[in-house]
């Protein structure tokens, strides 16, 4: 029933033309070369050490790879990291 009812606002959404990870509640995840994510629309950290980070959203985690990750900016739901990353991965 929660499939159906998320396809249907999914598609009245697409008709308005109104951004979808803003009124859908998706994660948006910005990546600037291979130094900096910022992941907006997120629903807080579920682990965070130098070389892994996992950040939970309304679709599941966040995973993130690589190494030197640094907190930069944080808010209640937006979150930029800094660091050396070699891969993003979701898990459900």
């Amino acid at each position: 029933m929660e499939e159906k009812f998320q396809k249907g606002k999914e598609k009245i959404l697409n008709k308005l033309e109104f951004p979808r990870d803003i009124s859908l509640d998706l994660p948006k995840i910005i990546v600037i070369g291979n130094r900096e994510i910022t992941i907006e629309n997120h629903k807080g950290i579920i682990f965070f050490e130098s070389a892994m980070v996992k950040i939970n959203s309304r679709i599941g985690a966040i995973l993130i790879k690589g190494e030197e990750f640094e907190i930069l900016f944080i808010a209640e739901n937006s979150i930029t990291i800094t660091g050396v990353f070699k891969g993003i991965s979701y898990e459900r």
